[in-house]
């Protein structure tokens, strides 16, 4: 008895903790072994671990999961030891089972998502010689990536892209990052650094059950830093041409078991490709005669500012209630001036202000958040209206100077945004069972005020409020033998274009190093404010949240959702030894698509109120209106290949293609005739994505070198956005002009069509030791002259050079 008793004493002791990622997210599955024995555990959904019955003694335990470095700890075990939180970091390649958390809203692994998801990973970001984390996009499969300059660039997915595309959700630690009045994502307005960044999940096709409307064609989720997973300094300088400058730093610290915080800042300039934009403009002297030969001319784009700068910054204060609970405080806020192409020419942006403030609580079992969200510019402006104006002044006989003030804003050039929002959510998620569920809730509340320059508001104190709120639940239930099934929902009720229920299902099936996916997802494309209450050029541009009545007595119908239903087949996992899988086919199907600025006719009202008392510029347009509408179905189609073969653990090949089309009924005339010209073509459905597409790059990297060459195809495609147009010549006729490459489109000049490209990208990078890394670049290695994007300079040859310090954390 006594000999029994004193064993049972002996082994009494056990170890215990959790293992998380850099974002703080848990790490389910995870490997911890006790080394040299066969006892050990693996973590739960919340990434904890026990190890029991053993002896008061000292240990070493490896803590292993795939595609993160293993992590070797010395444990004294007296009893019971915890070892707090344990953090891992992502492996240098092959990160096939990575844990993600954007697909159901838990932390699952990368493989048994029911979606086709792609990351990328913190190791991928910090090796990026460049201040854009967002360049990397253009690497990943199924991605339309665009850049419209030497800052500008752009993502759409899986077709239907514009320069005003509002279709792609894109969101920063689970806030909103797009503007307010015009739903675009922030861009180079963003407001987070790249050394803040763990990693990017990116999400083909629509999310919208979980993440409500604008989750449409896909979604993509920015996860940042926890300061007690990454404590430590990092300073970055870089320099490159065009002038380019960027200066960044991040400070993290734990400043004991419940507090710690993080620091970001930028500074970064330059200047932009040297490029101006042809106008068009009919000039008549001010006896009203036309110019010389009665046709309009073209003019470079009015004091043209190609210089670019941004400023950043950001706190963020961590408490821990206890082992598994965190109160987060934080803010960012960004200063931004550039070009940005627009569907109607470019944009000066000019001292554009974005703060975000948060508040949010994580547990286990409960997420909840409340956020705001500012937007503040007075001196942005159209170019292209102001140089129209700026003409038509000197026609009406002003002094260069005089139409070069304050009366070349008059004709609603001048954009000023003085906007906020609000958003909540709360969040429950459990597991009972084999059954796991996530519930939650969201309320946002949108105040836009233009001071009258671009909405429906009158002036400052008149803001235009929208209120929304949205539920959504899902379950997911695990059958045994690898095989789960997941469903989801979500309720939208919106104040203006009223309540919309998505769902979503999905079937995955767990296999040796793997898995295949079966899902059925629905999503929408909602309205913006800009297209419910917009107000643009004196009213000729006018949002349609209350519908139109023609002269003729007819009524045009308030914009309601754009819908999508995706069906979608997939495998990801580890093929043969080495090689990593990623595959998807994907069939949608399309209706009701938000327009873009299209010619309604002479209108008398807009809703129930009189056109001319909306009409501020009614003396001139005589209630002509150009709005948005809803048209069309359509099917769109194609599938999507990733292959990452692994030849040692530093170097590795990537290879990715994409290929997407699709059909339309053409005999549908009084749906899918969009500009009402008899019959249905590309001018209808603007699909304005490439069929065929691919890129393929080798990486490499140890303890010292680091490096990669990427080459990505974009095969030749037509676009057309509103004003803009890049296309070939054809027997087509696009706003009353002939399609003819390299000649003027009624507003704009058209340069052909855009991609039929091969761009080479070239990055190598050293470690010299843990606290310095000098790195560089060559983006468009050959200096090949293309052009991704309307409204925007052909892209030439970019190089750059970074040299990052990395300092431990302060004890």
């Amino acid at each position: 008895i006594l000999f029994s008793v004193a064993a049972t004493y002996a082994q009494s002791g056990e170890i215990t903790g959790r293992v998380l990622d850099a974002s703080g997210e848990p790490l389910i599955g995870a490997n911890v072994a006790i080394q040299g024995t066969t006892q050990g555990s693996t973590t739960d959904v919340y990434g904890n671990f026990t190890i029991r019955r053993l002896e008061n003694r000292q240990y070493t335990i490896v803590v292993t999961y795939v595609g993160y470095d293993e992590m070797v700890q010395n444990v004294d075990v007296s009893g019971a030891t915890d070892l707090g939180t344990i953090y891992l970091t992502p492996s240098m390649l092959f990160l096939s089972n990575q844990v993600v958390i954007s697909a159901t809203r838990r932390a699952e692994k990368l493989t048994e998502t029911p979606a086709t998801i792609q990351v990328i990973s913190s190791k991928q970001i910090a090796e990026l010689p460049s201040f854009n984390p967002g360049e990397l996009l253009a690497r990943l499969k199924g991605v339309e990536f665009v850049r419209s300059g030497v800052v500008g660039t752009g993502v759409n997915i899986r077709g239907f892209n514009s320069n005003f595309n509002a279709k792609n959700l894109q969101i920063n630690d689970g806030r909103y990052a797009t503007l307010i009045a015009t739903g675009l994502p922030f861009g180079p307005l963003s407001t987070i650094i790249k050394e803040d960044v763990d990693r990017v999940e990116v999400i083909l096709g629509p999310n919208a059950a979980l993440y409500g409307p604008n989750a449409h064609n896909g979604l993509v989720n920015t996860v940042l830093k926890d300061p007690r997973a990454t404590p430590g300094t990092t300073f970055a300088l870089g320099a490159g041409n065009q002038s380019m400058f960027t200066s960044r730093l991040r400070h993290a610290q734990k400043i004991n078991d419940k507090w710690a915080f993080k620091i970001i800042g930028e500074y970064t300039r330059g200047e932009e490709f040297e490029f101006a934009d042809s106008v068009y403009i009919d000039r008549q002297d001010a006896a009203g005669n036309p110019g010389p030969d009665g046709t309009p001319e073209g003019y470079e784009e009015l004091e043209l500012d190609n210089d670019f700068e941004f400023l950043k910054g950001g706190a963020s204060v961590y408490y821990s209630v206890n082992d598994d609970s965190d109160i987060i405080l934080g803010y960012t806020g960004s200063n931004s001036t550039y070009l940005a192409p627009t569907n109607v020419g470019r944009n000066q942006i000019i001292d554009w202000k974005l703060n975000v403030f948060s508040l949010k609580y994580t547990s286990p079992h409960w997420f909840a958040q409340a956020y705001m969200t500012t937007s503040k510019t007075d001196d942005t402006y159209a170019i292209d209206e102001r140089t129209k104006q700026y003409y038509r002044l000197l026609d009406a006989g002003m002094s260069d100077s005089e139409a070069r003030g304050e009366q070349s804003y008059a004709s609603g050039a001048r954009f000023i945004d003085d906007s906020q929002r609000y958003n909540a959510e709360v969040q429950y998620n459990n597991e009972f069972g084999d059954f796991a569920l996530v519930t939650g809730a969201q309320w946002q509340r949108d105040l836009a005020n233009s001071h009258g320059t671009y909405l429906l508001d009158k002036n400052e104190e008149d803001y235009i409020q929208i209120d929304q709120v949205g539920v959504y639940a899902q379950g997911e239930y695990d059958f045994g033998g690898g095989l789960k099934a997941t469903a989801a929902f979500r309720g939208d009720n919106h104040e203006v274009y009223g309540f919309n229920f998505v769902p979503k299902v999905g079937l995955v099936k767990s296999v040796e190093n793997g898995a295949f996916r079966l899902t059925y997802s629905e999503g929408i494309a909602a309205p913006t404010i800009l297209n419910m209450y917009g107000n643009l050029f004196s009213g000729l541009i006018l949002g349609n949240a209350e519908g139109f009545t023609l002269n003729d007595g007819s009524a045009i119908e308030k914009q309601k959702v754009e819908k999508i239903k995706s069906f979608e087949i997939g495998y990801k996992g580890q093929a043969i030894d080495k090689l990593y899988l990623d595959a998807n086919a994907f069939y949608n199907m399309s209706e009701d698509f938000l327009s873009p600025v299209t010619v309604v006719g002479v209108t008398t009202q807009r809703g129930d109120q009189p056109i001319s008392e909306v009409q501020s510029g009614y003396g001139v347009f005589g209630g002509l209106v150009a709005t948005y509408v809803n048209f069309g179905q359509i099917d769109t189609y194609g599938f999507d290949l990733g292959l990452n073969y692994r030849f040692s653990n530093k170097v590795n090949l990537d290879f990715n293609y994409s290929y997407f089309d699709y059909a339309v009924d053409e005999d549908n005339l009084e749906e899918n005739d969009f500009n009402n010209d008899g019959e249905v073509n590309k001018l209808d459905v603007l699909v304005n994505a490439p069929t065929h597409k691919a890129g393929i790059g080798l990486n490499y990297s140890d303890s010292k070198w680091f490096g990669t060459v990427f080459a990505r195809w974009v095969q030749e495609y037509d676009y057309f956005s509103s004003f803009q147009i890049a296309a070939e010549t054809q027997d087509l006729v696009y706003r009353g002009t002939p399609v003819v490459e390299d000649a003027r489109s009624t507003d704009t000049w058209n340069y052909g069509p855009l991609g039929g490209f091969v761009d080479v990208d070239l990055g190598l990078g050293y470690h010299f030791n843990e606290k310095f890394t000098l790195s560089g670049q060559v983006t468009n290695l050959f200096d090949a002259e293309f052009r991704e994007f309307t409204a925007s300079p052909f892209i030439g040859r970019l190089y750059s050079i970074e040299l990052k310090i990395n300092l431990p954390e302060i004890k």
